[in-house]
């Protein structure tokens, strides 16, 4: 798992293109502001449950505390398949999403996500210091 995280005063996104052909046909326009954006690359070697487990608990672990520097409640997931590295299977890739959502959600987060199978456009208004742009190869 690749993650590149973003701690934003703003993110706004817009569907662009489908990039899968079985992902429902939607359009969606959205934001969230003063929030957590996660750009979250799944890759092949995460697909092994024992490693999902591990890499699922560091991934979920991450991204709360990055939102704590912060104290921000508010969480943008976002599939991105150009961080490097072989890429999981999409059912993986959003199954892992989903849950991640969920989990988040469980805890108090407020967490949305972009469509998944689809480029998008982007606004994003992201904090200066470095903790503020933050990768991450869990």
């Amino acid at each position: 798992m690749r993650l590149l995280c973003f701690q934003a005063r703003h993110f706004g996104w817009k569907s662009f293109q489908k990039t899968l052909a079985d992902a429902a046909d939607v359009t969606v326009v959205d934001e969230m502001h003063d929030c957590i954006v996660v750009f979250a690359h799944a890759e092949t070697q995460d697909e092994p449950a024992e490693e999902r487990a591990r890499v699922f608990r560091h991934t979920l672990k991450h991204v709360k505390w990055l939102a704590n520097k912060r104290d921000y409640q508010h969480i943008v997931l976002h599939s991105f398949t150009h961080l490097g590295g072989e890429n999981a299977s999409p059912q993986f890739a959003q199954a892992f999403l989903e849950e991640l959502t969920e989990r988040l959600g469980a805890t108090g987060y407020i967490v949305k996500s972009t469509p998944f199978g689809y480029m998008c456009e982007w606004q994003l208004d992201v904090h200066g210091e470095s903790l503020a742009k933050v990768y991450k190869r869990i």
